[in-house]
């Protein structure tokens, strides 16, 4: 209310939002009147919505608190678009901010938890926040601003108001001078934080690369920091990993082992963690290439032609004797049971024989493509060619085939 307040002082064009929760019965019915009575006599604009929160709360099995906030800023977010208004504005203060830092502070946190809670976030914005709730008190006792007492509050029920009730008050006895002192720690840590980000940024361009698909990161040179955890846990975070544990331990696994968040997959692959997202889908779909294409340009870039040598042979390029050739050609993933004849060698092997002794995460094998000829291997793109499609002597017609990696 006191917000309201110096925006209407402030002539801003603005309007009120409110949530009724329906968890207080009468009391939360009452105080969507209040609001709705102020919104008139200022000449506000005002928007109400009911949430069935405790519905909600029970069908996801998620805490109230939890489902409040997410039910409110959501629709917060949705008026912001629909109305086409610039910013959400909450009356967060000081004292929130203290009781935000004792929480993350007592269930472990990162810096991100030790800075309170930010002034700006994206479009919501705090404008009351460097104000305790006393002087808020205060001020609108001054101007005669009416405001309503949330019952709740007044209860041990919530982690917050434990801290409110019992912890903060023995804190403010010991340092009356407390919100204070705690309004400079959190600058002292916002500077240490700024100085930490950068760090982590300069080394990620060293220590990670980006490609297509994943994310590589050089086990070899991050262990060479001794803050190494730390590092890791900057650049994973985002991605919702929190068995930190599970995941400093993957340093030192064997190949194969992962990690799991609800959106990506961590994986120990020799010397490199990649990260990728669960959602990656790798394509099942089978393409043809017909005699008379000279490329190819999906899935991937290959070329085709007809040489008199084989003299510019690397993993990128085979020579194959075309007359051996049945086509179309395919290019599909491999599948369990094929086998070839890797070059140079004189038996068959199965290609997840193949790939095990080739070291092949599970996201290689994932992504392998396989040029086939009549369902035989004709080449593991980029990698072997099989050797019964080699020109010999006999060759007339030899096809060099371009891989564009």
């Amino acid at each position: 209310m006191v917000l309201v307040h110096l925006c209407h002082q402030l002539n801003l064009d603005f309007a009120i939002a409110h949530c009724n929760f329906q968890l207080r019965g009468v009391e939360s019915n009452e105080d969507e009147a209040f609001v709705k009575s102020h919104a008139e006599k200022m000449q506000v604009p005002v928007f109400i919505e009911r949430f069935d929160t405790q519905t909600f709360a029970d069908q996801h099995k998620l805490s109230i608190q939890v489902v409040a906030r997410n039910l409110r800023y959501e629709w917060f977010y949705s008026l912001l678009a629909n109305h086409n208004f610039d910013y959400i504005l909450t009356a967060h203060h000081l004292d929130d901010s203290l009781e935000t830092f004792l929480i993350n502070f007592t269930r472990g946190s990162g810096m991100e938890g030790f800075t309170g809670i930010p002034q700006q976030n994206d479009k919501i914005v705090r404008p009351l926040l460097v104000f305790s709730r006393n002087d808020i008190e205060v001020f609108a006792q001054d101007y005669n601003v009416e405001w309503r007492e949330d019952s709740s509050n007044a209860t041990d029920k919530y982690w917050r108001n434990k801290l409110r009730h019992d912890v903060i008050p023995v804190l403010k006895a010991l340092n009356p001078s407390l919100l204070s002192s705690f309004e400079n720690t959190v600058l002292h840590l916002k500077q240490t934080q700024s100085l930490a980000e950068d760090a982590v940024k300069s080394l990620y361009l060293s220590v990670v690369t980006e490609e297509e698909h994943h994310t590589v990161i050089d086990l070899k040179k991050l262990l060479k920091y001794a803050n190494y955890k730390a590092y890791l846990y900057e650049w994973l975070r985002p991605f919702g990993f929190s068995d930190w544990t599970a995941v400093y331990d993957l340093l030192a696994a064997q190949s194969g082992k992962q990690v799991l968040s609800e959106s990506h997959i961590l994986l120990k692959n020799r010397g490199v963690l990649l990260l990728f997202p669960k959602q990656t889908t790798i394509s099942e779909e089978v393409y043809w290439i017909t005699k008379e294409q000279t490329d190819v340009k999906v899935p991937l870039k290959m070329s085709f032609c007809n040489v008199s040598d084989i003299s510019n042979q690397t993993s990128n390029v085979i020579f194959v004797d075309e007359a051996l050739l049945q086509f179309p050609l395919t290019l599909r993933r491999w599948q369990e049971g094929d086998v070839f004849q890797p070059s140079g060698m004189t038996g068959k092997k199965k290609l997840s024989k193949f790939f095990k002794d080739e070291k092949y995460s599970l996201w290689d094998k994932a992504n392998a493509w396989l040029l086939c000829s009549d369902n035989k291997i004709v080449w593991i793109v980029g990698k072997r060619a099989d050797e019964r499609f080699k020109p010999t002597a006999n060759t007339t017609k030899i096809l060099q085939i371009n891989y564009e990696a």
